[in-house]
């Protein structure tokens, strides 16, 4: 089973994700992709780390998630964007090659048996336009993947201030 849980930033994705997966497991799987940037960067992951109990299997994992075992597991994947920066950066901001690693990585976690993968992304496309022609090429990556996604997954909820959408899949 395959959850994709979308929205803007701040809109309520995370704790709507780890919700499912406490309801779904007694010990459920958190996947951080997140990249440390920088002390601020850090002071951020901390603070998720932290907020997560005892129940949880906390993995980091920049980009290879296909090196995690899945299988039988519920598992929350926070988050696309990240993992797509880490492509883009990794291939000098190539949309074609980001897009084509990710899939792969993607396809290879999909495909482990009985797991059910929880992914949450950002709908970055729908706010200000980038500034930069990196911005925009990114931005580009990053809907190019949530449609992959979504077309994947069994449910896809549209966070909107904090409340979820169902867009496809039933309960």
């Amino acid at each position: 089973m395959i959850y994709f849980i979308t929205g803007g930033e701040r809109s309520g994705k995370s704790s709507y994700a780890e919700n499912i997966a406490k309801e779904l497991s007694a010990r459920p799987m958190y996947v951080a992709t997140a990249r440390k940037w920088d002390d601020d960067f850090q002071k951020r992951i901390d603070r998720h780390q932290k907020d997560r109990d005892e129940r949880w299997i906390n993995i980091e994992k920049e980009k290879f998630l296909s090196e995690i075992d899945f299988s039988g597991q519920v598992a929350v994947i926070d988050c696309v964007t990240l993992w797509l920066t880490n492509f883009f950066i990794d291939t000098q901001n190539d949309v074609e090659l980001s897009l084509i690693q990710a899939k792969a990585e993607f396809e290879a976690v999909a495909n482990q048996p009985n797991a059910t993968i929880i992914i949450i992304s950002n709908e970055i496309g729908m706010g200000v336009h980038a500034e930069t022609h990196i911005g925009r090429k990114f931005t580009e990556l990053q809907g190019w993947m949530n449609q992959y996604l979504a077309k994947k997954a069994d449910k896809v909820v549209l966070m909107v201030s904090g409340i979820p959408v169902t867009i496809k899949g039933g309960l």
